[in-house]
């Protein structure tokens, strides 16, 4: 009877092992064909001078893109646009979103409509958002409302788009606003996820607002700080159609990023083997920043 039951049971694991593998491998099948094996393609297509307009002069040339790369100017100033975005924009980016977070989770009337208003720009494209910025940011006074505004009250028009001083940092202000919507999202879950008795407990005993979230919210929040960081940190490195809309990498390559560059190489210039090889470093560059992340959250464990 023992033996009939222990059967019965692992036939039963067995049915649901199957279950598991059946309902998993459509998204393992997806990967594998658009992340896997473009990656072992990207890599493959690193060692041969291959330009798109001649496919018949694919010649292999070992680690020479490689060695070109690293002697690239361009590629070193991309990657500093990319370094310094993602450094400025995370904290900005995940600040704004708390903030808003802790706005929104609070009861009162028209809550809902706020928190709708405060995600509808992530629900935007970022083409659109781009153009619009474009518009916002023009430096015509005529044909820009931000520098019309400005204008208006005496003070000279600001170069937002158009000085290498300004470009980017305004492209880190637009982003910050759009992507918040989406963390915010995230942090009022994790709000919710913490018990409301502990912020009732710290009242009584005199504990003020601030001191509430110092010792209650933020260490509540410490996993899904370090969630959003992460997804944040890679979702910036991956900069792309804010300088491609808004300023074509310019001025002066001041927006130009890693991942505009490999735009531009391969797609614009037809250096499908060189964009490669710079495809691949930019891979290892984001897994090693994000393995660095990962360390660095967990040594405030």
């Amino acid at each position: 009877m023992a033996k009939a039951e222990k059967k019965k049971l692992s036939g039963r694991k067995r049915d649901e092992r199957v279950a598991a593998y059946i309902f998993v491998a459509p998204a393992v099948i997806l990967l594998i064909a658009f992340l896997v094996v473009p990656m072992i393609y990207t890599v493959y297509f690193s060692g041969f001078k291959y330009q798109i307009m001649r496919p018949d002069a694919m010649k292999f040339i070992g680690l020479e893109n490689y060695q070109k790369l690293f002697s690239d100017k361009n590629f070193w100033l991309a990657l500093k646009n990319t370094v310094y975005f993602t450094v400025i924009v995370v904290p900005c980016q995940c600040v704004l979103a708390l903030a808003l977070a802790l706005l929104v989770s609070k009861k009162f009337r028209g809550v809902a409509v706020f928190r709708t208003m405060y995600f509808a720009p992530q629900l935007t494209s970022m083409v659109v958002i781009s153009v619009l910025w474009s518009v916002l940011y023009n430096a015509n006074p005529n044909t820009g409302l931000i520098n019309s505004i400005l204008v208006s009250l005496g003070m000279s028009p600001i170069k937002f788009l158009s000085d290498a001083s300004t470009a980017m940092n305004s492209i880190i202000f637009m982003s910050a606003w759009q992507g918040a919507g989406y963390q915010m999202m995230i942090f009022l879950a994790g709000l919710q996820g913490i018990p409301r008795d502990q912020y009732e407990a710290a009242s009584v005993d005199g504990a003020t607002k601030f001191k509430q979230f110092l010792y209650i919210t933020i260490p509540g929040l410490k996993g899904t700080i370090k969630y959003v960081i992460m997804i944040t940190m890679i979702q910036a490195m991956k900069l792309f159609t804010q300088p491609y809309i808004m300023t074509q990498g310019g001025p002066k390559n001041s927006t130009k990023t890693l991942v505009y560059y490999i735009y531009t190489q391969g797609f614009q210039k037809g250096n499908f083997g060189y964009a490669c090889s710079i495809a691949a470093v930019f891979f290892v560059i984001v897994v090693c920043m994000s393995m660095a992340m990962k360390k660095v959250t967990a040594a405030t464990d």
